[in-house]
């Protein structure tokens, strides 16, 4: 994706009318808001923080939703795998498109009113959530969404066969996920443990 077609994207995803800012990674210093990997670049772009609209991809492609918060252990441990795994898979990957929403603490603590909003949209009430949705012709077709942090494998797993998932369901083939889920208990004690839940 040149330079000019990230700005193409963002303009339909967005409407985009501020001006962009670029990081190099996303970290508990980086301004709230909504994030989407230029893979030429090797950055992420601020791409809104100022509206309180709710993100939902206009465009067709496949997307990789990270919801990320700063106060979030669990989420640093999982940086260290999305990060390495976005820049060796973006570019085998053109048609789609990673994206982090990123708060202080879920909806409640947001400097960013079009983050907070997207934390509530995707109903995101555990960190980190990587939420997969295919978009055709405009519309969401499939979601998947997966709690916790995931490792290298695991990405490789549930993003790289994201696509074949999302085009089964749509010729109406059952799809089952890579990756079981656990039982919210389960759920709910491991991240007590990890420390990204000290609100029990």
């Amino acid at each position: 994706m040149e330079r000019r077609a990230v700005h193409e994207v963002l303009s339909r995803l967005w409407e985009l009318r501020e001006d962009l800012v670029e990081f190099k990674e996303i970290n508990p210093d980086s301004p709230h808001g909504l994030y989407i990997y230029d893979r030429e670049k090797d950055v992420w772009i601020l791409f809104s923080s100022k509206q309180g609209e709710v993100f939902v991809p206009k465009v067709d492609g496949y997307y990789i939703m990270y919801f990320d918060n700063t106060r979030c252990s669990a989420c640093r441990k999982y940086d260290l795998h999305w990060f390495p795994y976005v820049r060796q898979n973006a570019g085998k990957l053109p048609d789609h498109y990673f994206i982090i929403v990123l708060c202080e603490w879920f909806a409640r603590e947001c400097r960013s009113p079009v983050a907070s909003n997207t934390f509530t949209y995707y109903a995101v009430h555990a960190s980190p959530t990587t939420v997969l949705l295919y978009v055709r012709n405009g519309k969401e077709i499939y979601r998947e969404s997966y709690d916790g942090y995931l490792k290298t494998e695991e990405l490789e797993k549930v993003v790289g066969g994201f696509k074949a998932r999302a085009e089964a369901f749509e010729r109406g083939e059952k799809v089952s996920k890579p990756i079981e889920e656990e039982s919210d208990i389960i759920k709910l004690l491991r991240q007590i443990l990890s420390g990204a839940r000290k609100d029990v």
